[in-house]
């Protein structure tokens, strides 16, 4: 049984008039709305901007964290720390952005949250042996704090398939782990069936959304990413666990609410046909 998840803040209005970003004060009715609307995690967001006022970054706010899941049964498995995509390690922040993962795990561990990931893409994308490298490096050293709390780093890359195996693979860890984003994946031009075959093992958390090949999100099932066989290797992987709705967004909020639950039906029915397929 496949449970859907959704990325932070795409059940409220735009915060600050950004794409994706933690909705400072006003996220706990995010969890109220999920419930309602069938999801069953959030997957939170820690931004580099004003991270202090992160709840996930303080006792008092890892409380209210944990309360709101106890009300609501909405749960959060995972944390989007686009932090990272600012204060990269393959930076001249690396030694505060190492202080501040160590943190993240500590914390993360107090509220029962698994995954973390980690974006090397955009601005943090890493475009060289020596990018590489300084990562290496830098996790290499926070990997058996990760191991010792029970958590998985997540990587979300832009790397051809191959390069992101051999890199992933050289890590001496159970716990670094991938971030699959099939949205990604589909505008680089990647072929999901040779990704999944190389490094399936090693995906621990799935962001699903569709983009065009060289494009922007999409509405899912409009670009060209293969959603349906990304769902039937995530059956075959046990990936069950952590499948996180980070689909296209409309402009304006009611827009945009009816496009997610437009977008949910669609997944759903896709599920729903893959499953038939297996009875079959």
């Amino acid at each position: 049984m496949i449970n859907i998840g959704i990325m932070q803040g795409r059940l409220l209005p735009r915060f600050n008039n950004r794409y994706q970003a933690h909705p400072i004060q006003i996220w706990p009715s995010e969890f109220y709305i999920a419930r309602e609307l069938g999801f069953s995690s959030i997957e939170f967001i820690l931004d580099y901007d004003q991270v202090l006022k992160n709840p996930l970054m303080h006792d008092e706010g890892l409380h209210l964290i944990q309360d709101v899941i106890n009300k609501t049964n909405v749960t959060v498995n995972s944390i989007c720390a686009d932090y990272f995509m600012h204060a990269p390690f393959h930076s001249d922040y690396q030694s505060d952005s190492e202080k501040l993962l160590i943190k993240l795990i500590d914390n993360a561990e107090k509220i029962n949250i698994k995954d973390i990931v980690i974006p090397c893409v955009d601005e943090s994308s890493l475009k060289n042996d020596h990018d590489m490298d300084k990562l290496h490096q830098s996790l290499s050293k926070i990997l058996p704090i990760a191991e010792e709390k029970n958590i998985y780093i997540n990587l979300e890359t832009d790397l051809q398939p191959l390069k992101l195996y051999d890199f992933i693979s050289n890590f001496n860890s159970n716990n670094i782990k991938i971030n699959y984003d099939s949205g990604n994946s589909s505008s680089l031009g990647y072929d999901i069936n040779e990704e999944f075959e190389l490094y399936g093992n090693y995906i621990s958390d799935v962001h699903i959304k569709d983009r065009k090949l060289n494009g922007e999100s999409v509405t899912l099932g409009s670009g060209d990413a293969d959603i349906k066989q990304l769902l039937n290797l995530i059956y075959t992987y046990n990936l069950e666990k952590n499948i996180i709705m980070q689909a296209f967004r409309e402009y304006d909020y009611i827009a945009d609410i009816n496009s997610v639950i437009k977008q949910k039906k669609y997944l759903v029915d896709l599920i729903n046909e893959v499953n038939n397929d297996k009875e079959i």
